[in-house]
């Protein structure tokens, strides 16, 4: 397989089973540009349940020799891959905008974010291995060491089709798990680009294998009798499908689900600040974050100023092309997609909802959704319940910081917030206050940092927390040695 391709070619997608590319048996998938469906990206037969079958066994058959390799050895193959990774960040970066609709500048980004994520994972032989317990006997000593939990299914989303799919992987990896992965249909090729870097970094057939399809090869993965573990991100729906499913067969899981995140912008906050915070959570990646804004409560004294300045700001905000480099925003992901965002917008306003905003999409594609601004009034309305996963951002005001608060705890969800003030008590009681899994303070809400945990509270997220040193409680598991001499 070369390791570039030129933008304007269609790529041949192949399945990775067992070190060894391969065209898939089952239907026909062309993946096309969002912003242009008549220009095919990449296309080729998906995989059959013959094929999950394949990737498991081989997974199976690969796990005993990568659990007995060394750590530092592991590591190793993900820094090579991550050298990779780096060297195509503009090819790669370039077919992800095509593909998935996020600008070329976010596309570069987040390949690098891929390999950032890799070169972090690692080092992980350099961190804590295990602990040690003093023993209430004399000559003993109580060790509690970690092994890989063995074969694990991962399951990703089309949003970050190589960043998310990374801090999954690497992570697995270097635990010494072996990894049978399914990426989600509409974002084939950068996953064929990730796995393409670990086999080009040497790491051992079967150690990581790549099947493509429908979601029934999910439903395949998570009920295979050879299965550990699994980690999906993706809709709240199918996550607990997923989890349902891993529960009765007694299958640990890991699962990243829905948001509904708010944003706070108290009367004392710096306002030129929060309006442009509050502009890139809400319409980067055409709000197709799981950590994007989508909720925006403000205080009713700055109100009025401060949407005139963020509609200031979006007068500026440039839909199109997601390649041409002036171009803020591009296109959902699909036209399915967006004709969803565009009924929740029309449901929103048909149940009280004022527009504030609304960009300018004329001209463009059917997967284009004009970034939306709808300030809601009192009692219930879609646009604040519901996870539209587009550039829509709902408004409400709120009398006080404790009503602020209130609102921002107003979601079955719990992934992100960002709270918007120079007040250190407001701070405090934010972080006292508002339950989520991420909180930030004079910042977007979207961000995740390889380092520290990621993952959401209430209904976000179910089982351990991604990234960090959190990673390890779910890829692996402890077993407790009491050591004593003969």
């Amino acid at each position: 397989m070369t390791q570039t391709m030129t933008h304007t070619e269609t790529v041949q997608l192949r399945l990775l089973i067992n070190g060894q590319w391969a065209q898939g048996a089952g239907k026909e998938l062309a993946s096309s540009s969002p912003a242009d469906p008549e220009k095919v990206v990449a296309s080729g037969g998906t995989a059959t349940v013959e094929d999950v079958d394949a990737a498991m066994d081989a997974a199976r058959t690969a796990a005993a020799n990568w659990a007995a390799t060394p750590m530092a050895e592991r590591g190793a193959y993900l820094a090579r891959a991550a050298g990779i990774i780096t060297a195509n960040a503009d090819a790669w970066g370039s077919e992800l905008a095509r593909e998935e609709g996020k600008t070329f500048v976010e596309g570069r980004g987040e390949v690098l974010r891929a390999a950032q994520i890799l070169t972090y994972y690692s080092a992980e032989s350099d961190r804590l291995a295990g602990e040690v317990f003093s023993s209430p006997r004399r000559g003993e000593r109580i060790l509690v060491t970690r092994k890989p939990l063995g074969v694990l299914g991962v399951i990703t989303p089309f949003n970050f089709p190589i960043a998310i799919p990374a801090w999954k992987i690497a992570p697995a990896l270097v635990f010494g798990n072996t990894v049978v992965w399914k990426p989600a249909s509409t974002v084939p090729l950068l996953a064929m680009r990730l796995a393409q870097g670990l086999v080009q970094a040497g790491l051992p057939d079967g150690v990581m294998n790549l099947v493509i399809g429908p979601g029934a090869l999910g439903d395949r993965i998570v009920n295979h009798p050879d299965l550990d573990g699994l980690t999906f991100t993706g809709s709240t729906r199918v996550g607990r499908k997923l989890a349902a499913t891993a529960a009765e067969a007694g299958v640990p899981i890991q699962a990243e689900m829905g948001g509904k995140n708010a944003s706070v912008v108290l009367e004392d906050a710096d306002l030129e600040l929060a309006v442009e915070q509050v502009l890139f959570g809400a319409f980067r990646s055409t709000g197709q974050k799981c950590t994007a804004t989508s909720r925006l409560i403000l205080q009713e004294s700055i109100a009025e100023v401060f949407l005139t300045r963020l509609r200031e700001r979006l007068s500026e905000w440039k839909t199109g092309d997601p390649t041409d480099p002036s171009v803020h925003m591009g296109p959902v992901v699909s036209v399915s997609a967006a004709e969803e965002i565009r009924a929740g917008i029309a449901a929103s306003i048909t149940a009280g909802a004022t527009v504030r905003f609304e960009g300018d999409v004329v001209g463009l594609g059917d997967a284009f959704v004009a970034p939306t601004v709808l300030e809601l009034p009192t009692g219930e309305n879609n646009a604040w319940r519901d996870e539209f996963f587009g550039p829509v951002l709902a408004v409400r005001r709120a009398a006080s910081t404790a009503e602020a608060f209130a609102l921002a705890n107003d979601s079955a969800y719990g992934l992100s917030c960002a709270v918007f003030t120079q007040d250190l008590s407001k701070v405090l009681e934010a972080m006292e206050t508002i339950d989520v899994g991420i909180l930030h303070v004079n910042s977007e809400s979207a961000g995740a940092d390889p380092h520290v945990p990621f993952g959401g509270a209430k209904k976000s997220g179910y089982g351990p927390k991604e990234q960090g040193g959190a990673a390890k409680e779910f890829f692996t598991h402890t077993t407790t040695v009491y050591l004593r001499g003969a």
